[in-house]
């Protein structure tokens, strides 16, 4: 997978990518996004997308849940992090949803996985938890909704049954993020409580 400004980078002009996809050696996937037309499919495919066209993103909520294989839901669209100030890209295909974190969470709990040779910065189960936690509490502020909240307490229970995650690092977290006392703490301490 790569970028146009990656081909031009090692003077392989627009002219040559078009005779290239005329030929059918390459595929383009978005605007500016190309791929050899054999090249295998991971079933992440569209997170390495993602990541290509949103270079400063990181793979959040949803989209690093399931990654993490801590929900049986399929996201509709792959939930990308930026921070607050950070350009927003106008992307038509795959659907990506921009979400804004600020410095004080942004930057903490992120690994890097190559997904088809594509590094993509994924946010830690941990941290994902706590994240689902943050956005269900605006989301029932917002809407009244307690669908985004039971996805969060599903996906702490998957993480701590599998060992992906520990209360302690959840309670690091969700203290960082200064949701710990109100809403990460009884929730945990209720799933703890018999371990």
């Amino acid at each position: 997978m790569v970028r146009l400004s990656e081909f031009l980078n090692h003077d392989i002009t627009a002219a040559t990518i078009s005779r290239m996809e005329q030929k059918g050696t390459v595929v383009q996937l978005a605007r500016g996004l190309y791929q050899l037309a054999d090249a295998p499919l991971d079933a992440n495919h569209t997170l390495a997308e993602a990541a290509k066209l949103v270079p400063n993103g990181i793979v959040c909520l949803s989209s690093a849940l399931a990654f993490h294989e801590l929900t049986d839901r399929i996201p509709p669209a792959v939930w990308m992090a930026i921070r607050p100030r950070e350009w927003r890209p106008k992307i038509e295909q795959p659907k990506i949803e921009i979400v804004r974190f600020g410095p004080k969470v942004f930057d903490t709990g992120i690994k890097t996985h190559i997904i088809e040779r594509v590094e993509v910065r994924i946010y830690t189960p941990a941290k994902t938890i706590v994240d689902m936690f943050r956005h269900a509490q605006r989301h029932k502020i917002w809407y009244g909704s307690q669908i985004s909240l039971n996805e969060a307490m599903l996906g702490m229970k998957e993480a701590l049954r599998k060992r992906k995650a520990t209360p302690a690092e959840i309670a690091q977290f969700a203290v960082e993020a200064g949701i710990w006392e109100k809403v990460v703490q009884p929730r945990l301490e209720a799933l703890t409580v018999d371990a």
